[in-house]
Formats: C-alpha cells, structure tokens, sequence
C-alpha cells in the first residue's frame, strides 16, 4: 500500500515573507490518489511516502502509513520573479520499527526451541533435576577416580575440567548463542580476570584433592561453611559489616562442622585442611570478583566469564602438574592401552564438570538466585546421603548430627541475609 502527502505551502502574500507561509499537509491513500492539483496561486510539494513497516513509534502517522521518502520537484517563485527556479530533490530514510524479537533482546537457540515445546513447570523440573545430577554427578566421579579407581592426579583432573569447559563454552556460546558474547575490553580487565582465574584453579584443585583423602559426606559438610569464610573475607577485603544477626547465624555453621570433625571415622588431617583451602577458595572468589569487576563495561556474564577463565587456570594448572604429578600425559596414555574404560570416565567427567557450570546458569534463568541457593543447601545433604549409599563409608549419629547443625545454619544464615535486603529495599 502506498500514501501520498502533498504539502501545499500557501502563500496569501504579495511580498515574500516566512511568518505568511501557512504548511497544510494532505494524507491520501494510494488508491484515492487524486491528481495533482496544479494552481499557481499555491506552490506544490508533493512527497510519496512508502514501505513493507508499520512505523508505529511515529506519534503522528498511524500504522498504516508509509515511511520512505521519495520527494519531486518543486519551485518557489517571487512576485517579481528575481529569485532562480530551486529544484531539490531529496530521498529520507526512516527506520522502520524493530520486530518484538530485537526489542526484547530474543535470540533464537536451540534452547528455546526445544524450551517451546514443554511446559514451563516440566522445564523447570527437568533443569533442577539436571543440575542435582550434574553437581552430584561430578563428586561421585571425582571420588571414584581419584579415591577407588586409582588415577590419583587431581591437579591433571582439573586441568582436564578446564579444557572441557573451554570447549563447551566456545560451543554454548558461539554456536548454540545460549547468552551474548563478551569481548574482553581492556589489558586491566584481562588482568582481573586472570587474578580470578587464580583463585579458581586454587579452590578447585583443593576441593578434587580432598576427595582422595576424605569421604564426599565430609567433603559436603565442609563445604557448606562457606558461608562463614565470605563474611570474613567480606570483612577483611572490603570492610563490610553484617548485622548481628547474620553474624549470630554463623554461629551454628561452624560448631555443626566442628562436631562433625570431631566424630567422623575417616577424618584426614591434610585432607581436611585442603578442603577448608577450598571452601575459603570459593569465597574469596566470590568476593574478589564483586570487587574487581564492579564497572558496567567490565561486567560479565557467568557463561562469558567461564569462557575466559577456563583456558586461563588450564595454562596455569598445567606446569604445576607437570612438575608435581609427572608426566602424567605419558601415563594417562599408558593406562587406557589396558584399560579404555578411564577414555570414558574421564571424558564424562569432564563434560559432566562443565555441566555445573550450565545447570547453574540455567536454574538462575528459569527460577531466581535465592532458589539456587536453596538448593544448593539441599544438595549438600543429598550428595552425603547418595554418597554413603554408594561408597559405604561409615558414618555416626554425632557425624550426622553435626552436619544436620551446619545445614541449619546456612539455611538460617540465608533467611537473615534475605530479610536484610528485602529491608534495604
């Protein structure tokens, strides 16, 4: 469909004069196209407006009219015609109005498809139970490996975990467009990131080789002080103060954990020590990382910042293996020559390493954080119970009891903090 405007400039003049120049703007539809009026008393603009858009965010055009500009000729002429004849002719290109898709930020993914065609409540179930089995998965799989199936190289292992989610990342991302990608924009952004890729290869080397001194109950039980360490390292980095009833709530934290040291039948000095160098590792990251990239520009998503990361601690990660574990390169080849199986295991360990990664994004997307977190502080109960099941270590009553205390407390400690913010708020 096409609009004509004609835009008669009417001038009741006898000398010329801009105040006397009276616009009147004509719409017509295309298919009441009157001629064109010719009448020397008013000069002539007529303008053609078309296009395939409903340019709508025009407040004064209704959705059926056109928007691009095709202008003819026109004259301006004087009473004593001293000025030369003007002709112009000028083309505007008006936007046309973006589509729902790019105005809401849609991408289109295979996740989406595929999210289209469930309920929202089944997607939902599917993805947490996704994300209970790829969390517990990787502690039993790590166990098993390091502690039962003899591949005793924990640092290789996380080396391993890095590379998979560098090349599942660069697949999620780029190809399966699961999030926008972010370009790296400075050296100082790259070095923060560095910084925190350190802190990672720490707390994940630590946490892989607890499990080949302690049972995934214990390790579990550990790990849910973390709580604990970010409130120190919040106090300690950025003076930050809770309330005393945060504090107060910690309390309970540490004595279950304490209880807990004190009555478990596999307790492991240096296995324990590792573990809480794992734990303090996860929350000096979390900390860190909310101080150093503080700024809108340098700002990543979760996905993004896996995706620099990971090759970051699997640089890292590699001469410390080389130097404390061998050539453990040589001997992992050597092993699958009797025994394919580990091609298996260590593959699925590391796609399910990676997996964690996702699953957390993907829980954060369709539900909120505070049901990650509560989740989280099931899942450490659920890991220990399927663990004992599993592995057969033994437990006792003060054990269980203790743990039970320190998942009390977390989920106390999460309660206060959430009520302070809906209070800040």
């Amino acid at each position: 469909m096409k609009f004509r405007i004609r835009i008669d400039i009417s001038s009741n003049y006898r000398g010329f004069s801009e105040t006397n120049i009276r616009p009147i703007i004509v719409i017509f539809t295309h298919s009441h196209l009157p001629d064109p009026i010719q009448n020397q008393n008013h000069t002539q603009c007529p303008f053609l407006f078309h296009t395939h858009k409903h340019p709508s965010s025009l407040s004064n055009i209704t959705p059926k009219q056109m928007v691009e500009l095709h202008s003819h000729s026109h004259s301006w002429t004087t009473r004593r015609n001293s000025n030369p004849r003007f002709e112009l002719e000028t083309a505007v290109d008006i936007p046309s109005t973006p589509t729902a898709e790019l105005r809401h930020g849609a991408t289109n993914n295979i996740f989406s498809s595929a999210a289209s065609l469930v309920s929202p409540a089944v997607l939902t179930a599917l993805i947490i139970a996704s994300w209970y089995f790829s969390n517990i998965g990787v502690l039993l799989l790590n166990k098993y490996l390091l502690s039962f199936y003899g591949y005793r190289y924990p640092i290789f292992l996380t080396m391993l975990h890095m590379i998979s989610c560098t090349f599942y990342s660069l697949i999620s991302i780029r190809w399966f467009q699961i999030v926008p990608f972010q370009q790296i924009l400075s050296r100082k952004q790259f070095l923060k990131i560095f910084a925190l890729s350190v802190i990672f290869c720490f707390s994940v080397v630590c946490g892989n080789t607890s499990l080949r001194y302690l049972p995934v109950s214990f390790n579990q039980a550990i790990g849910a002080t973390t709580p604990f360490f970010t409130a120190i390292f919040a106090f300690l980095i950025t003076c930050k103060k809770e309330s005393p009833e945060v504090y107060f709530a910690l309390v309970p934290v540490v004595f279950g954990i304490v209880l807990a040291s004190n009555s478990e039948p596999l307790f492991h000095l240096f296995g324990f020590l590792v573990c809480v160098g794992s734990t303090a590792g996860r929350a000096l990251k979390s900390v860190v990382q909310g101080l150093l990239l503080t700024s809108e520009s340098e700002k990543l998503h979760s996905m993004n910042l896996l995706l620099y990361m990971a090759p970051m601690a699997a640089t890292i990660l590699l001469p410390f293996s080389l130097y404390i574990e061998g050539n453990v390169f040589s001997k992992t080849v050597d092993k699958t020559r009797t025994d394919s199986f580990i091609v298996l295991l260590l593959i699925g360990n590391a796609t399910v390493a990676y997996l964690v990664n996702l699953t957390n994004f993907m829980v954060t997307k369709h539900t909120s954080a505070l049901t990650l977190q509560v989740l989280g502080n099931a899942k450490a109960a659920v890991a220990a119970v399927v663990s004992v099941l599993i592995f057969k270590n033994p437990v006792t009553v003060m054990g269980v009891s203790g743990f039970g205390v320190t998942i009390m407390g977390v989920v106390v400690y999460s309660e206060a903090r959430r009520r302070l913010k809906i209070i800040a708020h």
